[in-house]
């Protein structure tokens, strides 16, 4: 345990030395201005994904909400953390768009497909429901092909989540105004590749390296 909090400490002395030195002037806007962030996401709290690093984006940029499965409850069937992360984002912060981020090899969208896994885990068991309709879809278009259903219902579920987020009144009443956009990414840990849905292909398209 005392290596670990030893691990972090280096790890805060090494952020003060090599980071925040060079960037002084950045950091201190960030802590005596309002935050502006554009972008919502909201993903996974999967430890191998690093939003700002995937997006090269800095401090103040992003408005981040992490939970098992990058899942959105829809709107009054379980108020809580995302609820209120979502709404403070849309409304105060006024973010300009929302994106669900889910990934490669994910534990939630396992226990999607495995609830024996998940069952000595009530409270995830009761989580993993915001993503029951995922695995049904998924299950039907791979029926009887016989593959891995996991890449699917990790597609199937962030198009499940983006669907959820639009129930919330605030993201609804911004993308009336015009003024919100919504995506649903893919993002591939081993291969450092992102795939963003695209309406008119109806398929995750990567971002591709110019």
């Amino acid at each position: 345990m005392q290596d670990v909090l030893e691990r972090l400490k280096e790890g805060v002395r090494k952020f003060r030395s090599e980071v925040y030195e060079g960037r002084e002037e950045q950091y201190r806007t960030a802590a005596t201005t309002p935050q502006q962030p554009h972008t919502l996401i909201i993903t996974c709290a999967d430890s191998r994904i690093d939003v700002e690093t995937v997006t090269s984006c800095g401090p103040g940029e992003l408005f981040i909400a992490r939970n098992i499965g990058n899942m959105v409850p829809p709107y009054g069937e379980m108020l809580g953390g995302v609820s209120a992360v979502i709404e403070y984002a849309v409304d105060v912060v006024k973010v300009k768009h929302a994106a669900i981020m889910g990934h490669t090899d994910c534990g939630a969208m396992k226990g999607l497909l495995n609830p024996e896994s998940t069952k000595t885990l009530p409270t995830v068991v009761h989580w993993l429901q915001n993503g029951t309709t995922a695995l049904r879809v998924a299950e039907t278009i791979d029926e009887k092909r016989g593959i891995d259903l996991l890449p699917t219902v990790t597609e199937q579920n962030v198009l499940l989540q983006m669907q959820h987020l639009k129930t919330h009144p605030s993201v609804a009443a911004a993308m009336a105004r015009g003024e919100l956009t919504v995506s649903g990414w893919i993002y591939d840990i081993g291969h450092g590749d992102v795939r963003i849905f695209d309406d008119a292909q109806n398929r995750f398209v990567p971002v591709n390296a110019e």
